[in-house]
């Protein structure tokens, strides 16, 4: 469903930011990955490096949002 109203490049960057940081990634990393992320540019306008940090972001936030999930749920059958 397509959204209504536009939502600027700065504040992705800080949701993305805020997301990161919420599931364990370091701050500056985070900020670096928001960035690219928040940008919209494909791999091919990126650097290996820049490519690198936003793939050990992405990677480190999934890995501890599955973590909470599952804790979550052992929580709730407690």
């Amino acid at each position: 469903m397509p959204s209504n109203y536009f939502t600027s490049i700065e504040e992705r960057e800080k949701i993305f930011c805020t997301e990161l940081v919420k599931y364990c990634v370091e701050y500056e990393e985070a900020v670096i990955a928001a960035k690219i992320i928040a940008s919209g540019q494909g791999d091919e306008f990126l650097s290996a490096s820049e490519i690198t940090i936003v793939k050990d972001a992405c990677k480190k936030w999934s890995e501890q949002n599955q973590r909470f999930k599952r804790l979550k749920a052992i929580v709730k059958k407690i």
